[in-house]
């Protein structure tokens, strides 16, 4: 193995950054493989044109004809970009995407073929389900599901497939991927907020919830991941001790981007521009050869689809330059981890940012009205968010010292807390036009003033207000994006809904103007939510404290996170509002659940192997190099040979207890495991797992990397943190 190690090591130092030529400006490449509105315009008849746009912006049905006429255009546009051929591409719940490729080649007998795609085909397709998570929902045998095109997200070509985004559901209708719950909640959200932006405006016919990610990921050597099976079949590094450069230094960060990995990020951005994904931003991030892009804000589905394409794109990408990338949140112990911060905003059809400020204070009424009422949507569902960005790999990284905590909480600074207290001591009932006209002069109309200078200090919140936004920071890097916006936009459009109906009865009952019963509703939001809002160091105890004191929830694991799920309110919550039904909901809390067991069963064997198997017989066979050191000592030297063979004789000791505590506790774990795998109750065996098997895991590393101090550099097997993190 330690062969292997510094083959990788040798092999990973000769590579030479792959060259990339970029010709043609970006502009120019941007969505040339997608069947956008261009394209459409270019290749559809105007009849077909209007049914796919109405399709898209009143989400209007497709009659047959229509897709035909669709399905013909596309796959003759598709032919002229090289693709052989089409896939119903979409999201399922195992967190990766999902497709089966079909050939547009049909035989019409004779010895002749055609190139054929019906609108039958675009519009549905029957891929076998029976291997794909779905909570118990239907049986094995039952294995249909249905994929159905989101004529919203458009079609693209990847290297010879036409790839066509599409929802997937059971043949019994309910949802089995992250696609249709998320375009139900943005229904939802887009309702809502319409209704209640005619209080200011009545041309707002349409709200779209906007979604900025920013995706963090290591870049390492393909040839030194290989050299890890722990790297390979869990994507973190069980075992390694610290290396003695790490990240203290802030060298990294922002610095001039490494050759080959700049290679790597001008192949990627090409093939970007050519799908239409709008990234923009690149840079290095804080730990060595870690690494963030962003992109320019889009419609939230439609970003949501370009994350997890991305993804994809990013691995295939990787392996013409001879990298892997990892998405997982914590692949390596003691330097920072990698989230994918969620930017949410809400606009209108007509222009208008409904979380940035404008001139006139009715607009900058308008601003807090969603604002207040996004602070009061966080409030309520805290737990629920936090639930929604649970998973085995992010428990390792929130509450760690670089990213936010497991508290959800809400910063929005000092300027907007004066605000809101301002807000918070407005007359009950009817304002005088003194108070109306000081509140508008120097409350309201100021707010663009003071955001000015309002940037975010505050690096520990998990949801943040950022200017014009929220920025959601616990997100996992690893996550699909869809998760936390479906929760998002549910719980911010059932907000707007109990909004809207306090401020017409007060209207209605009270005979109150409708800006005195908007403040009188937002004076009272604003007492209520006060718990939520947080100024300080999330990572402190005196927070912890505080949060405990403020009854606000620090579920720390993922088995305790998730039951937020399946809370009487969070089932009430979106089958309400048509996101998920009941059966949806437990659904995906089961298969939550059993991902979480499946992922720390596979560390745990993974964990035991590599420990017993590789570290453990590399400090026998190092220690028998000392043994044989003392003996030949002592043959020299006879009774004096202790004085010599002191240090020896203390590491041999040292190896020994080590090599102890590696087995005892690789027993006790492997008996832990036997036990929790014997539980048929879902909580009870998570549970079991985080609680009973997981602990082993620190201690059975901290005996390997005491090791890895101990035995020669020149037979340990496992490449070590210093080769990961600074070969580029």
């Amino acid at each position: 193995m330690s062969n292997l190690r510094f083959h990788a090591v040798k092999e990973s130092m000769s590579r030479i950054p792959v060259q990339i030529e970029e010709r043609e400006r970006r502009s120019e490449l941007f969505g040339s493989h997608t069947f956008n509105e261009t394209a459409m315009r270019q290749h559809l008849s105007k009849d077909a044109y209007k049914g796919v746009m109405s399709a898209i912006k009143k989400g209007t049905k497709i009659d047959r004809n229509i897709a035909d006429q669709v399905a013909s255009s596309m796959k003759d546009w598709a032919l002229s970009k090289g693709a052989t051929h089409y896939t119903h591409w979409f999201q399922p719940l195992t967190g990766a995407t999902a497709e089966k490729h079909d050939a547009f080649f049909e035989t019409v007998g004779a010895g002749m073929a055609v190139e054929k795609f019906e609108g039958s085909q675009l519009v549905q397709q029957e891929p076998d389900a029976s291997s794909f998570p779905n909570g118990g929902i239907r049986n094995t045998f039952e294995a249909r599901g249905y994929t159905a095109w989101d004529p919203t997200s458009p079609a693209f070509v990847y290297g010879t497939t036409l790839c066509i985004p599409t929802v997937f559901v059971a043949y019994t209708g309910e949802a089995l991927d992250y696609k249709t719950p998320l375009l139900r909640a943005l229904q939802a959200v887009d309702s809502a907020a319409v209704d209640v932006c005619k209080y200011f405006d009545k041309n707002v016919k349409k709200v779209n919830a906007s979604l900025g990610w920013e995706q963090e990921y290591f870049l390492i050597d393909s040839a030194l991941v290989n050299s890890r099976p722990d790297l390979v079949l869990t994507g973190r590094t069980l075992l390694g001790h610290s290396s003695a450069k790490g990240q203290q230094l802030d060298d990294h960060y922002f610095g001039t981007i490494p050759n080959r990995a700049l290679s790597y990020m001008r192949d990627l951005e090409h093939e970007c521009m050519l799908l239409g994904i709008p990234v923009k931003t690149r840079h290095n991030e804080v730990a060595p050869n870690q690494f963030e892009l962003a992109p320019i804000y889009d419609e939230a589905n439609l970003a949501v689809d370009h994350n997890s394409l991305l993804m994809d794109v990013m691995n295939k990408v990787a392996e013409r330059h001879n990298f892997r990338v990892l998405f997982h949140e914590k692949p390596f112990a003691g330097v920072n981890g990698s989230g994918k911060h969620n930017n949410w905003s809400l606009s209108t059809d007509t222009g208008i940012n409904l979380l940035s400020p404008s001139k006139t204070p009715m607009s900058n009424l308008q601003f807090l009205t969603f604002f207040i009422n996004t602070i009061k949507a966080v409030n309520e569902y805290e737990e629920l968010l936090r639930a929604a960005i649970a998973s085995a790999s992010n428990d390792h990284r929130l509450g760690a010292n670089e990213a936010p905590p497991a508290i959800i909480s809400v910063f929005i600074g000092a300027q907007l807390t004066k605000v809101l207290h301002d807000l918070e001591n407005v007359t009950k009932g009817k304002l005088s036009p003194q108070e109306k006209t000081d509140l508008k002069l120097n409350v309201v109309g100021k707010i663009p003033e003071i955001l000015l200078d309002n940037t975010d200090r505050n690096r520990t919140s998990p949801f943040a207000f950022t200017g014009n936004k929220f920025e959601f920071r616990a997100v996992g890097s690893r996550s699909n994006c869809a998760s936390a916006m479906t929760v998002l936009n549910t719980i911010v459009a059932k907000q707007l809904i109990d909004f809207k109906q306090e401020v017409d009865v007060l209207i209605a009952k009270k005979d109150m103007k409708k800006d005195d019963a908007i403040f009188n509703v937002l004076r009272e939001y604003i007492k209520q939510s006060k718990r939520i809002l947080f100024e300080g160091n999330g990572y402190s105890d005196e927070w912890e404290k505080e949060a405990k004191k403020r009854k606000l929830s620090n579920n720390k694991t993922t088995p305790e996170a998730l039951k937020a799920k399946i809370s009487e309110s969070s089932l009430k919550l979106f089958e309400d509002l048509n996101v998920m039904n009941r059966i949806e909901s437990e659904a995906r809390y089961e298969i939550e659940m059993e991902e979480y067991i499946l992922r720390i069963q596979i560390e745990s064997r993974v964990i035991g192997d590599i420990a017993r198997n590789h570290v453990v017989p590399t400090a026998i066979k190092y220690q028998n190099t000392l043994i044989e050191n003392v003996s030949g000592l002592k043959e020299v030297y006879g009774t004096g040979f202790k004085k010599l063979a002191k240090e020896q004789m203390s590491l041999i000791e040292q190896i020994s207890g080590h090599i102890e505590m590696i087995n005892t506790k690789i027993t006790q774990m492997i008996d832990a495991r036997k036990s929790a795998n014997n539980i048929d109750d879902i909580e009870k065996k998570a549970d079991a797992y985080c609680f009973k098997v997981m602990p082993f895991f620190d201690e059975i590393r901290y005996h390997s990397d005491k090791l890895e101090l101990l035995v020669d550099d020149e037979i340990w097997p496992l490449t070590k943190y210093r080769e990961l993190l600074f070969t580029k």
